[in-house]
């Protein structure tokens, strides 16, 4: 039976077809049904082997656009885009459908406002001493009394509606990675001052004095209560740069292995399960699992 159209046929696949006709002096109908296609595309194929042309799809775009928007309209778009103007009020400034200019944007590959601004070089860094400094973050999750989408699809879960949230504490050690990580009810100033003090105490238990922390810039930690703790406990407080988590990124990347290796890891009945499960997690991270950024050592074997 013949298949009509390309067929899926690969360009060496269409140069053997071709190459069967011209060359070794098979008929168009049987190259045709040896290669599973029609006789006009196979003739179609040869007219363009006989001119030169790759074997290769052609792209499907149109040779011209009539309504595409004109050069220098699209260059003025550009550039009130580099001046950091949304879709919206560009279109209000050229009087154009909002989706015409979206189009251009997209097209021009400034659609997000972090491709008009050229990308960053690493900032990596790691302190010299344990405790020189300690990056803290909270990680928000639902509570569930049983599975949610994330493991059974999408509409699952409709029982865990306005139950309410618990918010992972973490804290890591800069230089050995050793983490300290507890759930909490909220991230108010006095609950983030507590975690603070029972952090310093979990280190100080592993020879590990803390010099340095580093937060972003919630609330808790813009507190009075929490700058007077810090003030109390003679360390100095670092904060990241407004909308820059990157700043903070030892936390912001232990999250990241906190949610996949613990939090998403299993099908826990109900977030109580879940919690349970954070302490053996947790004594996995530290003293069993091989850590890339230390030479694949764990964090406990960096504590001198």
């Amino acid at each position: 039976m013949e298949i009509h159209g390309n067929a899926g046929l690969l360009p060496r696949q269409r140069a053997l077809m071709c190459r069967r006709v011209r060359e070794e002096g098979w008929t168009v109908a049987e190259a045709a049904e040896a290669a599973g296609v029609s006789e006009r595309t196979t003739y179609r194929w040869l007219k363009r082997w006989d001119a030169g042309d790759a074997m290769t799809d052609r792209s499907s775009r149109p040779k011209s656009t009539p309504t595409r928007t004109p050069a220098d309209i699209e260059r003025l778009i550009e550039q009130l885009r580099r001046c950091r103007k949304t879709s919206t009020q560009i279109a209000a400034e050229l009087a154009m459908p909002t989706s015409t200019v979206c189009a251009v944007l997209k097209r021009l590959e400034l659609n997000r406002l972090w491709k008009l601004d050229p990308p960053e070089p690493p900032n990596r860094y790691c302190r010299r001493h344990a405790g020189e400094l300690i990056h803290i973050d909270v990680k928000k999750l639902g509570k569930f009394n049983v599975p949610g989408h994330r493991v059974l699809g999408r509409g699952a879960g409709r029982s865990n509606r306005r139950i309410g949230w618990e918010f992972v504490h973490v804290a890591v050690d800069d230089t050995t990675r050793l983490a300290y990580v507890e759930i909490l009810d909220d991230e108010k100033g006095p609950t983030c001052v507590a975690f603070l003090r029972r952090a310093i105490g979990f280190f100080a238990g592993h020879g590990i004095t803390v010099q340095a922390v580093m937060t972003d810039n919630g609330t808790g930690y813009r507190s009075n209560v929490h700058r007077a703790a810090i003030a109390a406990l003679g360390i100095k407080h670092h904060r990241t740069q407004p909308y820059r988590p990157r700043t903070n990124g030892k936390a912001e990347r232990f999250i990241q292995t906190l949610q996949r290796e613990w939090s998403y890891a299993a099908t826990y009945p109900t977030s109580w399960h879940r919690r349970q499960a954070l302490t053996p997690w947790l004594r996995y991270y530290n003293c069993r699992r091989p850590h890339s950024a230390l030479g694949h050592k764990t964090p406990a074997s960096q504590i001198t």
